[in-house]
């Protein structure tokens, strides 16, 4: 565990000078305030005097989640400024992903952040796609890192038979996520069937397939 905070905190000092994506904070600390009505680029602080440890705390990664009924076998726990408070303006928060056997965690990107990902558990063959199309890959081990320029295209596999784990760490209290397929084929106005026929050079009826997998929940 010693080694997993020196590499946090070469990410956060790194994050502090030229790679952060967040605006620097101009006080101590900038507790969301998610009861404001304050409309901004990012969010409002709470009153200093009403903060209190527990908008710094968060205990959501401690244990691993056994990723049951999900079709991608592997669960996603956030610890961005949704779950603490105290990470707003900070420029840094983590997650962790659990991976079943044969888990994947599918091609998207983190449009506002770098991510770097620490293996707490198992083997897992990891890529990220440059603007030149090339694929960048590697298997994993516990112990190792790698990681994910910001805004590329990436995605985990545990090509094991085993569970596996990572915690990934990120230069933005609020990284963004946007799946590329689910965002194409299930956005809630509907890309249009001749542009996705174009697109992934396919017939209309095939477009209209993978949509149905991935329709808008109601």
């Amino acid at each position: 565990m010693e080694l997993l905070f020196v590499y946090l905190i070469i990410l956060a000092t790194i994050s502090g000078d030229t790679l952060a994506s967040d605006p620097d904070l101009l006080q101590d600390v900038c507790v969301a305030d998610f009861a404001s009505g304050t409309k901004v680029n990012g969010i409002p602080c709470k009153d200093a005097a009403n903060i209190t440890a527990a908008d710094f705390f968060f205990d959501g990664l401690v244990k691993a989640t056994v990723p049951n009924n999900n079709p991608f076998g592997v669960v996603l726990t956030a610890a961005f400024v949704n779950q603490i408070p105290g990470l707003n303006t900070m420029g840094l928060s983590l997650a962790r992903a659990d991976f079943a056997p044969g888990g994947l965690v599918t091609r998207h990107t983190h449009p506002r952040a770098t991510e770097i990902v620490f293996v707490l558990e198992g083997i897992l063959d990891v890529s990220f796609i440059t603007t030149s199309n090339v694929r960048v890959s590697k298997t994993i081990k516990k112990g190792e890192v790698f990681v994910f320029p910001r805004a590329l295209v990436h995605f985990l596999k545990n090509n094991s038979g085993k569970p596996a784990a990572v915690l990934a760490a990120f230069n933005s209290q609020l990284p963004g996520v946007q799946l590329i397929v689910p965002s194409l084929f299930g956005a809630t106005t509907a890309v249009p069937d001749n542009v996705l026929t174009i697109a992934f050079q396919t017939g209309t009826e095939e477009v209209q397939k993978i949509k149905s997998n991935f329709a808008p929940k109601k």
